[in-house]
């Protein structure tokens, strides 16, 4: 956890940085109308990192759905399944 907020100043410092073409269509701009397209450019990242956060939380979810599968006393069905998946694999 102390490493993540040792990381947020830097990864939010990052956040503002500007390909050349938006650097110099910026750069052209008054203040105002550059600090406008910073807050598009970060809005625009808004929703890729929306659908990460999501597969990450789906993928932290299931991580145990199948090694709960392979715990011995298990129901036959499950049992079937597991050696169905494990069958598979190979």
């Amino acid at each position: 956890m102390r490493k993540l907020a040792v990381l947020m100043p830097v990864l939010a410092s990052s956040a503002f940085a500007q390909c050349v073409m938006c650097f110099r269509t910026a750069a052209a701009q008054e203040a105002a109308r550059a600090q406008v397209l910073n807050l598009g450019i970060i809005i625009m990242l808004i929703p890729p990192i929306v659908i990460l956060a999501g597969f990450v939380l789906l993928a932290y979810r299931r991580r145990t759905t199948y090694a709960a599968l392979d715990l011995p006393d298990a129901e036959p069905a499950e049992q079937e399944l597991a050696e169905t998946v494990s069958a598979g694999r190979s």
